[in-house]
């Protein structure tokens, strides 16, 4: 069977690193086995799900190139969410249970006093018809929970290896609130089920989540995908980065800080992995090294330095048809040779608009020793300025002068640009051009 994968977020938010990074490994995999990426919209929140997150959702998806196969929306696709909860009662798999939230939580504190874990008791099951018929009368509806087998459940993980959930561990799982709605689990597997999922590639912290499932897929004569629980992301300390994600959404990584797809995906490719961090120019290139054998079982370091040196990596290694359109949108495209330029000294791509304005001016020169500038003045090539005029007029220059090193080409920068460091001034100086060179020595 051909590998078929989903990446489900929830349009409640925007789209972080945190979620690009599943959506990624998913991706790869895909792409690496000829198979299909599914992208599903898990909007059964309606009152938090909103078609502006839904929006921006495809749009980071599509600007960083993890393009979809097929998708569709949770939110129509109640009707087969239906059947299914019908399917499971009336195998006697989804009971309904009275407790209310804080009922529960009362429970769970005295389990925990006896040293006990904090477990569903299953008291719902032992209701008499008169109990159930006081809480129908004092308007109480319950929440709907699935009955688990209380045996371990076991699968091969991609990534953990061998994994044993113990479900008489866990508290058997309500799959429908006291209002009707859906909670998460029981319209997942309805959605695998149909789309004919293979391969579940998520956060490891739904491994238990998993066992669960797992035993409704069955419930529901389902076949079991495969699964694979990724080590979450940390900070660069080893601290917890779920507080910061907010800071880390994809959309302000690419409008505020300026960041390319390609240093986003690179980054979230490799960390987590046995494969060293590098600047990928290509999505191919990480498909050609994707393998679940890379995967470590430790948290995975996500550092925004590390982010932004890559940026630089990737810009550097971008041919100037790769980003002629962005330049002359920012109006800063000023040819291949002066992208050959400025290239290697940008971190964002929207700092060559600095350097486009450096070669265009206006630029206020610095000039604190007029008389050696007057002598650069005299001593300029003539003619056109070129790509070795720059090496001709600092040694001519040396043999009048006598000097050598930074005193002999620094105040030459300073006066032609005002700064004291940038491109190769070889490059730059036939870019400045001879009348704006003159222009700027004389000022």
């Amino acid at each position: 069977m051909s590998t078929k994968v989903r990446f489900a977020p929830s349009p409640t938010g925007k789209l972080h690193v945190g979620n690009v990074r599943t959506a990624l490994t998913n991706v790869l995999h895909a792409r690496q086995t000829g198979g299909t990426f599914l992208l599903r919209i898990d909007d059964t929140d309606l009152e938090r799900s909103t078609k502006a997150f839904e929006d921006g959702i495809r749009t980071d998806l599509t600007w960083l190139g993890l393009v979809w196969d097929e998708t569709f929306n949770q939110s129509d696709r109640f009707d087969k969410y239906d059947a299914a909860a019908q399917k499971l009662k009336e195998a006697g798999l989804l009971y309904p249970a009275y407790e209310t939230s804080d009922e529960l939580d009362r429970k769970r504190k005295i389990q925990r006093a006896q040293g006990k874990p904090p477990v569903y008791d299953r008291a719902s099951l032992s209701l008499t018809r008169d109990q159930i018929a006081a809480y129908d009368a004092e308007g109480r509806n319950p929440h709907w929970r699935f009955k688990l087998s209380g045996k371990p459940v076991s699968w091969t993980d991609l990534i953990r290896g061998e994994t044993t959930i113990e479900t008489s561990s866990l508290s058997d799982p309500i799959l429908i609130r006291e209002d009707g709605s859906y909670l998460y689990t029981l319209p997942s597997v309805v959605d695998d089920i149909e789309a004919g999922i293979t391969t579940i590639i998520r956060g490891e912290d739904h491994t238990t989540n998993s066992g669960a499932q797992i035993e409704i897929f069955e419930a529901l004569g389902g076949k079991v995908p495969e699964f694979g629980h990724q080590a979450l992301l940390v900070g660069a300390d080893g601290g917890k980065l779920s507080k910061r994600l907010g800071t880390l959404a994809i959309g302000d990584l690419r409008e505020s800080e300026g960041i390319e797809p390609m240093a986003i995906l690179s980054l979230l490719a490799k960390i987590g992995t046995s494969d060293a961090i590098d600047a990928c120019t290509d999505i191919q290139t990480l498909i050609d090294q994707f393998s679940f054998d890379k995967f470590s079982r430790a948290p995975a370091r996500f550092d925004p330095k590390e982010l932004k040196r890559l940026n630089a990596r990737v810009l550097h290694e971008l041919s100037y048809f790769d980003v002629k359109e962005r330049l002359a949108e920012m109006g800063a495209d000023g040819g291949e040779a002066f992208w050959h330029a400025v290239a290697p000294n940008l971190e964002r791509l929207s700092d060559a608009k600095s350097w486009h304005t450096l070669i265009e001016g206006p630029v206020t020169p610095v000039i604190e020793e007029a008389e050696y500038i007057a002598e650069a003045a005299a001593a300029l090539p003539e003619g056109e300025l070129d790509g070795t005029s720059w090496e001709a007029w600092t040694g001519s220059l040396k043999e009048i002068t006598g000097r050598k090193g930074k005193a002999l080409f620094m105040p030459l920068r300073m006066a032609l640009t005002g700064e004291q460091h940038g491109p190769d001034m070889s490059e730059l100086l036939p870019l400045i051009g001879r009348d704006r060179v003159l222009e700027r020595l004389k000022a």
